[in-house]
C-alpha cells in the first residue's frame, strides 16, 4: 500500500462513446380533401423513433464514507496499521473504486414521438375575400430509459461490511444477521479479489419512463380588404388583416423506479424523483399589413406592418407581444427594411417541472482545499467552510468533478425580449441578390442557470452568490449525497447580443442543356454577446469565447465564434440530379479563462487556451426518380477534419 498518486486517477475516456450509436425511424403522411368549394379538410401525421444504447464508464464507489472495523477479514495487517484501525477503534474511510472488472454501464434510451394535425380551411363565402383556418394539433414524446450495470449504493455498504463467518470464510455481516442473505463480499483490498459473484450482487438496473404532450386548438380569419376598396390612395394592393385565437395545453410526466427515486444507483449522483405537471395558455392575436405607396418615383414600394398577441397562462402570468416593421424600395433594385419587436416566451413544461437532482460540474480544484489553497481563509468562510477545515486535502476531488443541484422551478417568470433590425437588400439583376442586416437583441428575465463554477468563483472573489453553496459536514462539494452548489432554473437579469447577417444568392443557366448552377452564401458576424446574471457584477461578453460559463448556462451550446459562414454551390443537372458542395467555416475562439474579465478568468491548461478555426466540406446528391420518390445521399466533412476538441 502507498499514498495516492495523480497517475492513479481513472481514465473514463476510453469507455465513453465519442459519437453514440443511434438508430432512427421516421415517417410522415400529408393528405387533404376538398369536401366543398369553401372547405378543404387537411391532415398530417408524423412518427419518429430514436433508439440510442450507449456505454458509460464503469460504476463503482464514488467517495462514500465507510466504517472499517478491525474484525474485517478483508483488511491486511498493514492496512489496519496504516489507517489506525484497532480492536476498539474503527475508522471512517472514503473509498473511490471503479467497477473495472464488471465493465461499463449501459444507458439504453428510446424516445418515440407522434404528431397529428387535423384542420379545415377555405373561403368563408365565395368571392368574399375572407379566409378561415380551424385546426387541432396533438403531439406526444414518450421516453423509456433502462440504466444497467450500475451499482447499488446500499449493497456496496453491505458488501464492504464483512466479518469472519463459519470456518473463517469472509462473509457479509448482513448474511450473518439475516438482513440480506444474498450479499457477497466485495474484496477491493486485494489484487484480483473481486469475484464475478460480487459484481453480480452489486449490479443493479434502473428504469424510468415519461412523456411530454402538447395539444393546441386554434382558428384564424383573414382577408385582403382591397376587395372592399380599403387601401391607400397611392397603392394598388389593399390592407391585409388577420385575427385568431388559440388554446394550448402542455403536460409532462416522469415516473421512476425505486432505484432512481431513492438515489440508490451509485453512478447517478443522487435521486431522480417522479414528477408530473401541466401548463395551459389562451392567446388572442391580430396582424395587419398596409401598403402605402406603389410604383411611384423614389417609392416603388412602401409598406408598414404590425402584429399583437395577448397570452394568458395558467401559472398566473399574462404577456403582451407586439411588432412593427417597414419596407421601402426607393428604386426597383434596392430595398430598405427595419423592424422593432417585443417577444415574450413563457417557461416551457420542462423548465418548470424538470425533477430536481444532483449532477456534476468541473472545477480544477476547490479553492479552499489542499496544502496551498488559492483562496484566503476569509474568502473560504463565505462559502460555508468551517475554519478548522481550511486547507483540508479532502475538499478537492481527484477527478475534478463536483456536485450541483439542477432541475425545474415552478416560480419562473416569462422571458421578455426586444429586437431591432435594419437592413438593405440589393438585387441589380434577376439572378443575383444580396442583403446585409444589422440586429440587436435584448432579453430580460432570461430563463437559465447560474453555472456552479461561477457561483463558487464569485463567492470567493466578491462575496456574491454564496447562498447557493452548500458544503457538507466534511466541508466538501463532491462526496455522494453531500455538499452541492444550487444551479436550478432561475430568471437571471438579461442577455444582449448584436451582429450582422450577410446573405447572397446567384444562379445561372448553363449553355445548352446542361442545367443550372446556383450559389448561396450565409455569414454572421457576432459583435457581442453580453450576459448579466443579475448579481450586481455587471455583464460579461462571450463573443469569440468558449468555456463552462459561456457555454454552460443554456444561452449557447456551441462556442461563440465572431464569424462563421456557409457557402453552398449546387448544379441542377438536366437528368433530375442535383449535386451540391458546402464549405462551412468557423472562426477560432479563445478559452474564457484566458480573459481579464473577473467573472470569467481563472487557471487553465495552455493547450486549451484556443480552439483554432475550422473549415469543413460537405457533399450532397439528390435524384428525383419520379414525382413521388427522391433519393438523397451525402457526406458530411469529406476530409474527416477533426473538431478542435479541448
Amino acid at each position: 500500500m502507498r499514498p495516492h498518486l495523480s497517475t492513479d486517477q481513472f481514465n473514463f475516456g476510453p469507455y465513453n462513446h465519442f459519437q453514440v450509436p443511434d438508430q432512427r425511424w421516421s415517417a410522415d403522411v400529408f393528405a387533404h380533401y376538398d369536401v366543398h368549394p369553401q372547405a378543404r379538410v387537411y391532415a398530417e401525421f408524423g412518427f419518429h423513433d430514436d433508439h440510442s444504447p450507449r456505454d458509460i464508464a464503469p460504476s463503482g464507489d464514488f467517495g462514500n464514507i465507510h466504517t472499517l472495523s478491525f474484525d474485517n477479514p478483508l483488511l491486511s495487517t498493514a492496512f489496519k496499521t496504516a489507517f489506525g484501525i484497532t480492536p476498539t477503534t474503527p475508522v471512517d474511510v472514503i473509498i473511490q473504486r471503479r467497477d473495472v472488472e464488471g465493465g461499463p454501464r449501459r444507458n439504453d434510451l428510446r424516445e418515440t414521438s407522434y404528431r397529428g394535425v387535423l384542420g379545415v380551411k377555405g373561403e368563408v363565402v365565395a368571392g368574399s375575400g375572407w379566409e378561415y383556418d380551424v385546426y387541432y394539433l396533438q403531439s406526444k414524446v414518450l421516453l423509456q430509459e433502462e440504466y444497467s450495470n450500475d451499482f447499488s449504493t446500499a449493497r456496496i455498504f453491505r458488501a464492504l461490511d464483512v466479518v469472519a463467518g463459519p470456518g473463517g470464510v469472509p462473509t457479509c455481516a448482513s448474511v450473518i444477521n439475516g438482513t440480506d442473505p444474498n450479499c457477497v463480499p466485495w474484496n477491493i483490498f486485494h489484487l484480483g479479489g473481486v469475484t464475478p459473484a460480487a459484481i453480480a450482487y452489486l449490479a443493479t438496473p434502473g428504469f424510468q419512463k415519461g412523456f411530454t404532450e402538447r395539444s393546441i386548438y386554434g382558428a384564424t380569419l383573414g382577408a385582403d380588404l382591397g376587395i372592399y376598396g380599403v387601401k391607400s390612395p397611392w397603392a394598388k394592393n389593399g390592407i391585409g388583416v388577420s385575427f385568431g385565437a388559440e388554446r394550448g395545453i402542455d403536460k409532462h410526466a416522469l415516473d421512476t423506479d425505486v432505484e432512481f427515486t431513492t438515489g440508490d444507483l451509485a453512478g447517478q449522483g443522487g435521486p431522480t424523483i417522479s414528477n408530473h405537471g401541466q401548463i395551459s395558455r389562451k392567446d388572442l392575436f391580430a396582424e395587419v399589413r398596409v401598403p402605402i405607396i406603389e410604383d411611384r418615383p423614389w417609392a416603388q414600394y412602401l409598406a408598414i406592418n404590425g402584429s399583437y398577441r395577448y397570452s394568458d397562462y395558467s401559472i398566473n402570468r399574462t404577456a403582451n407581444t407586439y411588432g412593427f416593421g417597414a419596407e421601402w424600395n426607393p428604386v426597383k433594385e434596392v430595398k430598405l427594411r427595419g423592424s422593432l419587436q417585443q417577444a415574450v416566451r413563457a417557461p416551457n413544461i420542462v423548465e418548470l417541472f424538470l425533477p430536481q437532482g444532483t449532477n456534476l460540474f468541473n472545477l480544477a480544484a476547490d479553492p479552499c482545499g489542499g496544502p496551498k489553497p488559492s483562496a484566503t481563509l476569509e474568502q473560504c468562510l463565505r462559502t460555508g467552510l468551517p475554519a478548522a477545515l481550511y486547507g483540508s486535502s479532502l475538499l478537492t476531488n481527484p477527478a475534478g468533478q463536483y456536485n450541483f443541484l439542477q432541475g425545474g422551478n415552478a416560480n419562473l417568470a416569462p422571458e421578455t425580449g426586444k429586437s431591432y433590425t435594419f437592413g438593405v437588400v440589393w438585387q441589380p439583376m434577376r439572378n443575383f441578390s444580396a442583403s446585409v442586416d444589422y440586429y440587436k437583441i435584448k432579453v430580460s428575465n432570461v430563463i437559465s442557470i447560474i453555472p456552479a463554477a461561477t457561483s463558487v468563483g464569485q463567492c470567493i472573489a466578491v462575496g456574491a452568490l454564496c447562498d447557493l453553496i452548500h458544503r457538507d459536514a466534511q466541508g466538501t462539494l463532491w462526496l455522494p449525497n453531500g455538499g452541492f452548489v444550487t444551479g436550478t432554473n432561475v430568471n437571471i437579469a438579461k442577455v444582449e447580443t448584436s451582429g450582422v447577417d450577410v446573405i447572397a444568392n446567384y444562379n445561372q443557366p448553363l449553355p445548352g442543356a446542361w442545367g443550372n448552377v446556383a450559389v448561396e452564401f450565409n455569414g454572421t458576424y457576432l459583435k457581442d454577446f453580453k450576459v448579466d446574471a443579475g448579481v450586481g457584477l455587471g455583464p460579461y461578453d462571450c463573443a469569440g469565447l468558449y468555456g463552462p460559463v459561456c457555454n454552460g448556462s443554456g444561452f449557447a451550446i456551441n462556442p461563440l465564434a465572431e464569424w462563421r459562414h456557409k457557402l453552398r454551390g449546387t448544379w441542377s443537372t438536366p437528368w433530375n440530379v442535383d449535386l451540391s458542395a458546402t464549405w462551412r467555416h468557423i472562426n477560432s475562439v479563445k478559452l474564457e479563462l484566458t480573459t481579464s474579465d473577473p467573472q470569467l478568468k481563472g487557471d487553465f491548461n495552455p493547450e486549451e487556451a484556443k480552439l483554432g478555426q475550422r473549415d469543413y466540406l460537405d457533399l450532397a446528391l439528390s435524384w428525383a426518380i419520379t414525382k413521388q420518390f427522391t433519393l438523397w445521399a451525402g457526406v458530411t466533412n469529406v476530409f474527416d477534419k477533426d473538431p478542435p476538441l479541448a
